[in-house]
Order: structure tokens, then C-alpha cells, then sequence
């Protein structure tokens, strides 16, 4: 028997119950009742969860992430090189414990009950939203009026705590019909010490479901950032989908009176209207940038400007994997709009 049939042989058992529980969760997806029980242990723990790693300034979640993959690469040096037996065992034991966690604490979450149900059944036509696009094209227009801009006429946010706490107190005043979480109670919403990566990755922030840390990048345009607070916060309520956490954040943003959050969220949901509709009427959504205010443009070319100076291989790769990813997980990919377009549809025109 040679040294890498003895080292398998020896760790077979850990490798057999990573394939059961790839096999038990599978199964526990598949049934109502134990993915309630998930929802339930998500919200018990929610608060304590938060409330954990709240009190550090730095993101704990990035330095955990950035642990694991240097430890990664130090155990995988001294199996493939080395042949250390208890190499091996770490690595399978370290693989159970990190996915039963991550099952247990988020991904068991993608498979609830979908928001969709809790809305009234719909079809949306591209008129309902080129209309609505026209509507939000004007309150765009009207609230950037009021908003601050820096020497170059491009918006700019004065106070990004501020908003923050104006995220967390509106996820309070969320329609009991269609949010049945519990607000959380403590802020726990961090820039990411990885932003320059984030930034070339085309990543505007990620919830981390091991610290329940919510991190962003502090990079992107201030237009964007508002709407990617309350969408990271969103997922600390307990929507794993990232449609649903989008709507959430919406939701949260649409009665607000910051003027920041409200901006970037009617912007936010004017893109997406116009992305919806631009492959089957391409000169309904040139006719509405075109009537962006000259505010707005400056704000447009600003955000185009930051895809161009950090467009190539890398955005590229993360943007395929990125997009495996959420198909991999019950939700559309990242460059389909259709479901956050359908549950805002519905919503705006019930």
C-alpha cells in the first residue's frame, strides 16, 4: 500500500460524512416543515449573531475569509508535498464543520418560501414597466435636485452613518405582508479592508453568513452605495436570495426621508426597469436616458467611468463565477433582472 493510499484510507471516514451531509441537506431542502425550523433558528440567533461582532471596527469577516485562505494554501503545500496524514484529516474535518455551519446558519435560507407568494398573481407586461420607468424617471429627477454634489457636479454623500441608521430603523416599518422578520437591533455594516479587490472584482458588498457581518466597498460610486447598504442589510434580516434582498432594501428605502438612500434606491430601481425592457424595445430605454437630467448624467458617466477603470479579467471571471453561483442557489443569475422587476411590478401597481 503506498503513502497516498494510506493517507486516503485513513481519513475515509470524515470524507464519508461530508458526502452525507452533502446528501442530508439535500434532502432537509426538499421538505417545508425542517426549512421552517431553519427560518426559526436564523431569527433566534440573528440578534446574538450581530451583536457578536458588532463591537469591532475592522471587518472581522474579510480577516476570517483571508485566514482561511492562507491556511488553505499552507495544508494543501504540506499534503501534496509533505504527505502528511494529518493534513488530510484537518482539511476534512475543517470542510464538515464550515459547511454544516454555513448550511445551518445561511444557505438552508435560499429554499423559503419565496416573497412572490405573498403577492398577488400578476403578469407583467413591458408597458406596465416602460410606465413605471417614466414614473421613476421623474422622481429621480425631482429628488436630485436636492441632493449634494462635489465641484464636478456628481452627487456625493455627506454622511454615510446616518444612513445607515436610517436603513436599520426603516427595516422596522417594512409591510407586515410581505416581511415577517424581525428588525434586527443592532448595526453591524462594515467597509470591506478588501475594497481595491472589490472594486476590480465589480463587487459592491457581501453579507458573511460565519460573523453575520454585512461588508461594502467604499469605492463605488455614491450612487451606488446607499442601495448596497440597505441590500447587505436586507440579508442580515434573513433573505438569502439576492432579488429578495434587493426588493427588501427597495421596500426600505421607499418611505424614507434621507435624500442619499432615497436617490440611489429610485435610481437603482430605474435601472432596473430599463435593463428589463432594453433587449425588446432598445429605443424606449435610449428615450429615457436620454431624458436623464443633467444631474443624472453626470452621475451615469461617473458610475461608467468606475465599470471602465476597473473593467478586465478579473471583473470577467468573478462575473461568471459570481453568476454559477446564484443559479447554483435557487435565484436567476446576475444578469437577470426579472425577478426584482416582477416582485417591484406587482408591488408599485397593486
Amino acid at each position: 500500500m503506498d503513502i497516498r493510499h494510506n493517507i486516503l484510507y485513513k481519513n475515509k471516514n470524515w470524507a464519508i460524512i461530508l458526502v452525507v451531509q452533502f446528501l442530508l441537506f439535500y434532502v432537509l431542502s426538499k421538505i417545508n416543515w425542517t426549512i421552517l425550523l431553519f427560518e426559526k433558528f436564523y431569527e433566534w440567533k440573528k440578534n446574538i449573531h450581530v451583536r457578536f461582532f458588532s463591537g469591532l471596527e475592522f471587518s472581522f469577516g474579510d480577516v476570517f475569509y483571508l485566514l482561511i485562505i492562507v491556511s488553505g494554501l499552507f495544508f494543501f503545500y504540506r499534503l501534496i508535498f509533505l504527505k502528511k496524514s494529518r493534513t488530510l484529516k484537518a482539511i476534512l474535518v475543517f470542510l464538515n464543520i464550515s459547511y454544516f455551519v454555513y448550511q445551518s446558519f445561511w444557505r438552508m435560507l435560499y429554499f423559503q418560501s419565496p416573497i412572490i407568494k405573498t403577492l398577488e398573481k400578476k403578469k407583467i407586461t413591458d408597458n406596465d414597466i416602460q410606465n413605471l420607468a417614466i414614473i421613476y424617471l421623474k422622481l429621480c429627477k425631482e429628488i436630485r435636485e436636492k441632493t449634494p454634489e462635489n465641484k464636478s457636479g456628481v452627487f456625493i454623500i455627506n454622511n454615510i452613518d446616518q444612513i445607515k441608521l436610517e436603513i436599520i430603523s426603516q427595516q422596522k416599518n417594512l409591510p407586515q405582508e410581505v416581511c415577517n422578520k424581525k428588525p434586527t437591533t443592532t448595526l453591524s455594516i462594515k467597509p470591506s479592508l478588501f475594497a481595491s479587490f472589490m472594486s476590480k472584482t465589480g463587487i459592491l458588498g457581501y453579507y458573511n453568513p460565519f460573523t453575520a457581518e454585512g461588508q461594502y466597498n467604499p469605492n463605488v460610486p455614491a450612487t451606488q452605495l446607499p442601495f448596497t447598504l440597505a441590500h447587505e442589510m436586507s440579508h442580515q434580516l434573513g433573505y438569502a436570495r439576492e432579488q429578495e434582498a434587493s426588493f427588501i432594501a427597495y421596500l426600505a428605502a421607499r418611505n424614507s426621508d434621507n435624500i442619499a438612500l432615497q436617490y440611489s434606491s429610485r435610481l437603482y430601481v430605474l435601472k432596473s426597469l430599463l435593463r428589463a425592457v432594453s433587449k425588446t424595445d432598445p429605443e424606449f430605454t435610449k428615450k429615457i436616458l436620454n431624458q436623464y437630467s443633467n444631474k443624472m448624467k453626470r452621475d451615469r458617466e461617473n458610475e461608467l467611468k468606475f465599470i471602465q477603470k476597473n473593467d478586465g479579467f478579473i471583473s470577467e471571471l468573478f462575473g461568471v463565477s459570481n453568476d454559477l453561483f446564484l443559479k447554483s442557489n435557487q435565484q436567476d443569475g446576475s444578469i437577470s433582472y426579472s425577478y426584482f422587476v416582477n416582485l417591484l411590478v406587482i408591488y408599485e401597481l397593486k
